[in-house]
């Protein structure tokens, strides 16, 4: 029997995880200093069928799986690897823009959880921060991206 549906036909006590524990590598790159990891949104659109005779409800069939973008903050740093890796795709270097990001999550005790792989993904949004003389926030960049699919482990 597949294990997911032995878990669904048993109550299993759940774990909750913190959030902040993750690590971003781009081309197994470890970049660690991301404040924030939005994941992508996951989607399945439907089209509306009526049923002639049928009034107690529409069918739903679904039509196609939208995956979403996802996105990264960090602190402003010396290292203008995104901004230029974004600067390739502005250039119409689409082709050579294209990456492998993995997010890597980690329990408190450090060990992993899930393993997120985003193949040819490249950065469609580049937002800079805000500069405000005066105070003292850190300057935060985030990077928007897209993806041709990704795997879960």
């Amino acid at each position: 029997m597949n294990p997911i549906n032995q878990a669904l036909g048993m109550m299993l006590p759940q774990e909750w995880f913190q959030s902040f524990l993750f690590v971003v590598a781009v081309d197994n790159v470890k970049y660690g200093a991301f404040s924030e990891c939005v994941l992508p949104n996951l989607t399945v659109k439907t089209e509306d069928v009526r049923e002639g005779g049928q009034n107690t409800f529409v069918h739903k069939l679904p039509v196609n799986v939208d995956v979403g973008t996802f996105t990264l903050k960090r602190g402003i740093t010396r290292d203008l690897y995104f901004l230029r890796w974004y600067l390739q795709v502005m250039n119409g270097e689409i082709a050579q823009a294209m990456r492998t990001v993995t997010v890597l999550t980690y329990d408190s005790l450090n060990v992993p959880l899930a393993t997120y792989t985003f193949a040819q993904a490249y950065p469609t949004k580049w937002k800079g921060p805000s500069l405000k003389a005066g105070e003292s926030a850190i300057a935060v960049e985030e990077i928007e991206f897209v993806h041709h699919g990704f795997e879960v482990m």
